[in-house]
Order: structure tokens, then C-alpha cells, then sequence
């Protein structure tokens, strides 16, 4: 995702206190002493953004933030998520009257969740089709890998099914292939402005044959602190089955998120695949997927040859019949699975055959049968580096998957202390190189409400992870998976002695 270099006091504050989203590398000088070693701090500020859950009438959906107890962090700090809201001229909410007499802050929305401590989950409700978007901003000793998971269940009609999402950072570049505008499909992105001033973005749709020629998604504007639903297929003329979306914000920042609703296969989140690259990992398929479809897009100039391998618990295989894929530059590519687990835990490995060429991926898997039958999507994702969390977990239907694609690694999983009560657990892990696994999870002992699973590599080769939820309903394997990138809950701070001024060159 990009970033864009800024003046030398605005980068390192930005760096410092505001994402936690991006670090900074030692810079090489020529002729001077070796500047000294960067300070790994935990960050001061970050901003999560949650899309309107749904426009049905049924649906029901839970909030549930978690941040990791840190070092470091002091012992000031406050976090809240509140609804977004259009302002006036003012600065005012249109509906600010009604939210003041709730005890808002500043105009901004009512405040929905209200963190009290780290390292216990605190949990908040909404109902039906009105639930906005969220924006929510933690500091201090809340910054550090502060995670919201929103969780929406729909028993039935349009968009049944669990919906689940990471709230995520604002950014200003999202990659989402796995998008449709089949007519059996109702796909929207959400754009959400955390700032206050109006963001502009760009959408762009790529299917089979390249790019889809569309005036309409160009410079749509979303106002401050709220949130914009663009349906895709008003954007193009000819209906596409598999598309990739681009999302670029020219002015300002965005969160987004494409919600994919099927007629009959039902509807979850689909999040963004991770920055384009040669090799990528999509984690967490569940064990008894019925049809799993692998979606890739190669942004450049150049055509991706791809190696196909599922990492399975005894190690990687290649899926017979499909062991690589062609993916022409600037044109989206896809290939049917089926039901490539075959019972097993197991996770997607993309490798180039030759020449490396950045791709983005996801996979879009389906659970059930005939008209029992439910929609997940899993895209790929970074490892874990530091920390990662997953939210919102129950007493039953919760799964955590593990990969090392490379060498066998090491692995600590935490769960917190329950949102109602409980004690934390913990347990460790060894992952053989080029398997997934299904682990068992430490529940905490006497738990009440919801809980937090937090990963931290310990030793060996790269992490990568997935939680699945799940929650049958009326014979529908309802399910919704979430992939766990690194938290950056450090940021690398160069010391106030370093010459900087290499970086505005």
C-alpha cells in the first residue's frame, strides 16, 4: 500500500505517533560514522476503521476490541470507537443534537465501544439496516496492536449469513481480487474517511480480458469522518464473474473493505490482498471446503507464472491438474480448486515458476451444499512478525491456523482473559516447514464472553495465520475467515542524534 515520504519532523512523527503501520530503515551514509541503531518503540496512535455492517433488517452485530498488554507503553492512554457521521460547515454531525444528548465527543458520533483496560476484550451490540460505519482512534498504552473484529450475523435473506472483518488502518491504496459483478452477485466497497477533511478515490475494476472502462468510479468523494457504498456493478456495462478491484485515494485517506453478497451462496467481507508480490500466502482454508476458487491479478507490464502448492499437516502438495497458473499482465486470472483440502488443514502457496513478477491473490471458499451452502473469503496476507490478534472468539466455533512455508518455526498463541470474565492461557507450538496447522486452542480457564487469540513467533521461519469463525444456522455452515498480518505495534524510531536529511532526497 502506498505511503508517501514526507518532511523530515512530519515522517518521524507520523511514524512515531500516528500508524504504527510503517518503519523506517536505517539510512546508508557515505563518509560519516555509522549513525546509530533505530529504537523499536511501541507506537502512540493508531486509527481503526469499521464499514456499515449491513442493510438488512436482521442483521445483528458484534464489536469486540482487544489490545496486547506492551512494554513500554506508560500508563496513560484512552480508546474509543464512535459511529461516522457527515459534519457540517460547524464541524457539527448532521445528527450531532441526538448524539450530544448520548455523551459524545466533539460532534463525531455516538460512541459505540469504550476500551477500559489492555488485555481484556471489551464487546458492543448493533442491530438491523441504520448501523453506520465506525471510526475509531486509540493512544497511549491502547495503541500498541489494537485489533477491532466485527462480526455480523444474518439468519436469512439477501446477505445471509456471518459477515466477519478486521477494522482496519486508513490507507491510501487497496488491492481486492475476488470481487464480482455476475448477476447472481451484489458487491459494494466501502470507503470510509477518518479525517477531517473529504478524501477522493478511485475505483477500478480489471476481469478476464484487462481493464473495465468506467468514468463513474473515478473521483468519488467521501466527506469527513463518514463513510461512502459504491454498488460495482454500476460501474461497468457487461457483467464479469471474477474481477479485481483497485481502490486509490488521490486526497486524503480511506479504509476499504468490499462486502460480496450472492444470491444463494450467501455473503461475507472480502479485505484486501497484501502488497503485490512474487511469492504469496493465503492461510486457512477450512478442512471441509467444498469448492475453493484461487483469483490473481498481476499489476505490472509483465505476465506471472505461478506455482501452485497446498500446505497441508503433512506437507505441500500440488493440486492435481492445476499446478500453475498463467496470469496475464493487467488481467485477472482464476482457477477451480474443488475441494483441494480433501478433509485436511491446509493453506495456499504461490510461488513464480521463473522470473518473479508481482501478483495480488485471494481465494473466494464455499462450505455446505446444495442450498446449505456459505461464502468466505480468505486473501493473502503478510506473517506474523512480532504479534498478531484475532477478536472476537467463543467457547465453540473458533479455528486457528498455522503455516511455515519455509523452514519449521516455533509458535506462542495467547488467549486473553474473557470480555465477561476469565483467566489467560497460553500454549506453544511447533510448526514443521511446509505445513498448515489446525491447532488446538488454549481456551481461558472460567471464561465469560468473548476472547482474544494473540500470536507471537518464537523461533524458526515465517508465520502465517488464520482464524475461522463459525456458527451453523438452520443447517447453513455459516463461517467467516479472518487472516492475522503482523499488529505493528512497534515502530523503529532513529535516534534524535542520526543525520536524517538523506531522507528527503
Amino acid at each position: 500500500m502506498n505511503r508517501t515520504t514526507v518532511s523530515l519532523i512530519a515522517g518521524v512523527t507520523a511514524l512515531a505517533a500516528v500508524t504504527g503501520f510503517a518503519s523506517m530503515s536505517e539510512p546508508e551514509t557515505a563518509g560519516t560514522a555509522t549513525a546509530k541503531a533505530a529504537a523499536q518503540l511501541p507506537v502512540e496512535r493508531t486509527s481503526l476503521l469499521c464499514p456499515a455492517p449491513s442493510t438488512s433488517d436482521l442483521a445483528e452485530t458484534a464489536y469486540t476490541s482487544f489490545t496486547p498488554v506492551a512494554e513500554g507503553t506508560g500508563d496513560e492512554g484512552s480508546a474509543e470507537l464512535t459511529a461516522a457521521g457527515e459534519e457540517s460547515a460547524d464541524g457539527k454531525t448532521d445528527d450531532s443534537k441526538d448524539d450530544k444528548k448520548d455523551g459524545d465527543k466533539d460532534g463525531k458520533g455516538k460512541a459505540v465501544l469504550t476500551p477500559k483496560e489492555p488485555g481484556k476484550p471489551v464487546t458492543g451490540e448493533a442491530s438491523g439496516a441504520e448501523s453506520p460505519a465506525l471510526v475509531g482512534t486509540a493512544e497511549g498504552r491502547f495503541a500498541p496492536g489494537w485489533t477491532v473484529q466485527q462480526t455480523t450475523e444474518i439468519p436469512a435473506g439477501s446477505g445471509r449469513g456471518l459477515l466477519g472483518t478486521n477494522c482496519t488502518a486508513p490507507d491510501t491504496e487497496f488491492w481486492f481480487p475476488g470481487a464480482s459483478t455476475a448477476k447472481e452477485r451484489t458487491d459494494y466497497a466501502h470507503l470510509t474517511n477518518p479525517d477531517d477533511a473529504a478524501a477522493v478515490a478511485d475505483i477500478e475494476l480489471y476481469g478476464k480480458d484487462g481493464a473495465l472502462k468506467s468514468t463513474v468510479g473515478e473521483g468519488i468523494q467521501i466527506p469527513p469522518h463518514s463513510s461512502e457504498a459504491v454498488l460495482l456493478s454500476t460501474l461497468i456495462d457487461e457483467p464479469q464473474t471474477n474481477v479485481t478491484v483497485h481502490v486509490t485515494v488521490r486526497s486524503g485517506r480511506v479504509a476499504a473493505a468490499v462486502q460480496a453478497v450472492d444470491d444463494t451462496l450467501g455473503a461475507d467481507w472480502l479485505a484486501p490482498s497484501t502488497d503485490p508480490a512474487g511469492s504469496l500466502v493465503l492461510p486457512g482454508i477450512p478442512k471441509d471446503a467444498t469448492s475453493v476458487r484461487l483469483i490473481a491479478f498481476a499489476p505490472g507490464d509483465a505476465d506471472a507464472d505461478l506455482k501452485v502448492r497446498l500446505a497441508s499437516p503433512n506437507g505441500p502438495i500440488t493440486p492435481a491438474g492445476n499446478e500453475t497458473l498463467h496470469v496475464k499482465a493487467g488481467m485477472t486470472a482464476a482457477i477451480d480448486l474443488g475441494d483441494v483440502t480433501r478433509g485436511e488443514a491446509g493453506s495456499l502457496i504461490l510461488t513464480p515458476t521463473g522470473r518473479s513478477t508481482p501478483v495480488v491473490a485471494a481465494l473466494k471458499v464455499v462450505r455446505g451444499k446444495g442450498d446449505k451452502q456459505e461464502t468466505a473469503f480468505i486473501p493473502a496476507t503478510g506473517p506474523v512478525d512480532t504479534r498478531a490478534t484475532a477478536a472476537d472468539n467463543r467457547s465453540k466455533g473458533s479455528t486457528l491456523s498455522l503455516v511455515a512455508p519455509g523452514r519449521t518455526a516455533k509458535v506462542k498463541v495467547t488467549a486473553s482473559a474473557g470480555s465477561g470474565g476469565g483467566t489467560a492461557a497460553e500454549k506453544t507450538y511447533t510448526i514443521k516447514g511446509g505445513t498448515t496447522q489446525n491447532v488446538e486452542l488454549p481456551v481461558p480457564s472460567g471464561l465469560k464472553g468473548t476472547y482474544a487469540l494473540t500470536v507471537e513467533p518464537q523461533s524458526g521461519g515465517p508465520v502465517y495465520a488464520a482464524r475461522m469463525l463459525e456458527a451453523a444456522s438452520g443447517g447453513v455452515p455459516m463461517f467467516t475467515v479472518q487472516t492475522l498480518p503482523d499488529d505493528r505495534g512497534t515502530v523503529e524510531v532513529p535516534d534524535a542524534e542520526q543525520d536524517l536529511s538523506v531522507l528527503q532526497k
